[in-house]
């Protein structure tokens, strides 16, 4: 089997396929799995997403949400098995696809309005679609 042949098994074993279809402008609860020393837990980390990149493997998302006044924004790799749940909360109507404008807003002047006619299952139905009403 050649590296080339070897490596694509590699890249399809590890795809997840429990992700919820989510776009900028979509506020995402990533549950994140944190190791401290022997004990394994899960840590919510809730924000805006603010940009998508990549494909495949190494696709990536940013999530932005302020902590205590101060902005965090966190890289996610989309496929990578520190992840354990992605949950859709909200749709988020915007027109850009990446919104790094948000860094310099702040208050209410931050806020994305929300997509109208869209329901978001809620609970632990993190991987459904949205559906339309």
């Amino acid at each position: 089997m050649g590296k080339e042949r070897r490596l694509e098994q590699v890249v399809i074993e590890n795809l997840r396929d429990n992700i919820p279809a989510f776009a900028p402008g979509d506020t995402l609860r990533v549950m994140v799995r944190v190791r401290e020393g022997e004990k394994e837990r899960l840590q919510a980390f809730e924000g805006i997403c603010i940009a998508r990149r990549g494909g495949g493997i190494n696709e990536t998302f940013t999530v932005r949400k302020i902590s205590a006044g101060v902005g965090v924004e966190r890289i996610f790799p989309l496929h990578a098995p520190s992840i354990a749940e992605i949950g859709l909360l909200r749709k988020g109507r915007v027109r850009r696809a990446k919104l790094y404008f948000l860094r310099r807003l702040a208050g209410k002047a931050a806020r994305i309005r929300e997509k109208r006619g869209i329901t978001v299952p809620t609970g632990g139905a993190a991987d459904q679609e949205p559906t339309q009403t």
